[in-house]
């Protein structure tokens, strides 16, 4: 499955990594974990990464973005991670690259690069990048594995979601036999402070159900400002409270932004995707996400959700 890429890798100089914008621990983890690869097994690659910074993942090691002239990119191989459309992938100069290829676990949308290594069956990308470590022989480092597996942890919800099956306890265990502090990982993943769990406790108070018990919460932009948090930690942030409602089965939040309105889709039980793709986003069958134009927009969105409930009572 991975021929192609790692040819292109072992033969391009300079590789620069990209990923989807506002990154989360599989996005970072896999750039990371990609970089500290190929500079140990191929002594003498220019290796960098662009895009947004890391946010509330700063604490991972080695996380802070290069500056990269428009010109490095002349002979460059550009490699794009856990990315499924065009639209989300943090600095769009990887079209001026030579090459270009794309490793994602996302539900297919579309053709982003030359060279594309999809698989939606895998719980991460970090899971598709230490699968391609492994197949190819390459050395591991400390930082590589931490990196690798911090997505993974994310990504499969801490190894609790579906997607978890054998071949990711495997990948894990292989990351594993490098020296991986898995109680400091946790730390920094999971703490919060008392002002983020009294936001928490206002937001428990917002979750409304429709009709047909589809949990959901919609935050204004005026009471976004209100919190004084940041729309991506509201938006990706507040979602994972309506996890565990006995009989909800679909959920979803709203947040505005000067984007437009931020939507994070869940279910435990069904493919949502489809509505996602629907409003012009994407992601997983069971986790994915949109930005739309509107209140109204978002409402047509919840109504569609609500009649998948329906349907499937």
């Amino acid at each position: 499955m991975f021929e192609a890429i790692e040819k292109a890798i072992a033969v391009h100089n300079p590789i620069i990594i990209h990923r989807h914008t506002n990154p989360d621990g599989d996005a970072l983890g896999s750039q990371i974990g990609l970089k500290h690869l190929i500079l140990e097994n191929y002594p003498g690659k220019r290796v960098y990464m662009v895009g947004d910074p890391a946010g509330r993942y700063d604490f991972m090691e080695d996380c802070v973005m290069d500056t990269v002239e428009d010109a490095l990119y002349e002979h460059a191989l550009a490699v794009i991670l856990d990315t499924s459309g065009k639209g989300l992938i943090s600095d769009n100069r990887y079209q001026l690259a030579k090459a270009t290829a794309r490793i994602d676990h996302h539900l297919f949308i579309e053709q982003i690069a030359q060279i594309e290594v999809t698989d939606s069956s895998f719980e991460s990308c970090c899971g598709l990048v230490a699968a391609m470590a492994r197949e190819c022989g390459w050395r591991l480092t400390p930082l590589a594995a931490k990196s690798l597996f911090t997505g993974m942890v994310t990504d499969s919800g801490r190894f609790r979601y579906d997607a978890t099956n054998a071949r990711t306890f495997c990948l894990a265990a292989y990351l594993m036999e490098q020296p991986i502090d898995t109680n400091e990982l946790y730390r920094n993943l999971y703490a919060t402070d008392l002002e983020q769990m009294k936001l928490r406790a206002r937001y428990m108070d917002k979750i409304t159900l429709t009709e047909h018990r589809v949990a959901y919460i919609y935050t204004t932009k005026p009471e976004l400002e209100a919190t004084g948090a940041d729309w991506f930690t509201i938006s990706r942030g507040m979602v994972s409270l309506m996890n565990d409602i006995r009989g909800v089965d679909i959920w979803v939040n709203f947040t505005e932004t000067d984007q437009g309105v931020a939507c994070e889709l869940r279910s435990g039980r069904y493919n949502i995707n489809p509505i996602a793709v629907k409003y012009g986003g994407g992601g997983h069958q069971k986790a994915s996400g949109a930005t739309l134009k509107s209140r109204e927009e978002a409402m047509q969105m919840l109504s569609d959700l609500d009649q998948m409930a329906e349907e499937n009572a």
